[in-house]
């Protein structure tokens, strides 16, 4: 005779994309690895499995919306906040910095885990995709009406560029905090502040100072 298969518990009322994300988090870190499994997963947490479906559609993907998730929260914050009302790209950029640095360093120990460990550093970045994808739209969004060329065609191959170039230097300051060793991370503030000063003076064609101070700043922690 067949065993019948236990019956899992119902849905929590509360279930939602947020709290499925904390879940696996909390997961990780305390097992030290993924889910094997949705099923697994599902069960260990008291909800059906079909529950899980209607928030995502595999382990992987939930991992990949984890840093989407950072990135929502650091936008709808600075929006809620109204500290970038009547800004301009820089200074709403270094908020975007600030504010995300500090979701990351609340949820450290996951960041860490998540991409320090990955031995294979293409897995790494593939984790990044989704949060690329919405990190580059927010720079869109907030760069709006920064780049003056008349031309269409070369106004939208800046603008690729601009964006490119964020994330870019969005993963350097990801790279600089995971090595950051200073008391409250004092040495990342000023990786921000310094890289993003030197990133608009070469994109101004301001003189070079600060590109200078700031290479500075990165051989000084280098050679440490």
């Amino acid at each position: 005779m067949a065993t019948k298969m236990k019956a899992l518990p119902p849905a929590s009322v509360d279930l939602t994309a947020d709290k499925i994300t904390e879940l696996y988090m909390h997961y990780c870190l305390e097992n030290h690895k993924k889910p094997e499994s949705v099923y697994l997963f599902s069960k260990e947490h008291g909800f059906a499995e079909k529950e899980f479906y209607k928030f995502f559609t595999s382990i992987d993907s939930l991992e990949k919306r984890v840093f989407v998730s950072f990135h929502n929260l650091a936008a709808n914050l600075i929006n809620q906040s109204g500290e970038i009302d009547g800004v301009g790209f820089r200074d709403k950029l270094l908020a975007y910095y600030f504010t995300l640095v500090e979701i990351l360093t609340a949820n450290r120990s996951y960041v860490v885990f998540a991409l320090k460990e990955e031995k294979n550093k293409l897995n790494g970045i593939l984790k990044l995709k989704e949060f690329r994808s919405s990190f580059k739209e927010y720079i869109h969004e907030i760069s709006d009406g920064y780049l003056k060329a008349r031309s269409e065609r070369i106004r939208k191959a800046q603008q690729d560029a601009l964006e490119e170039g964020a994330w870019i230097q969005l993963l350097l300051t990801l790279k600089f905090w995971i090595d950051d060793e200073s008391v409250g991370f004092e040495k990342t503030d000023l990786f921000i502040e310094k890289s993003i000063r030197a990133t608009f003076d070469l994109i101004d064609t301001t003189p070079l100072e600060s590109v200078i101070d700031f290479g500075k700043f990165l051989i000084k922690e280098k050679l440490k």
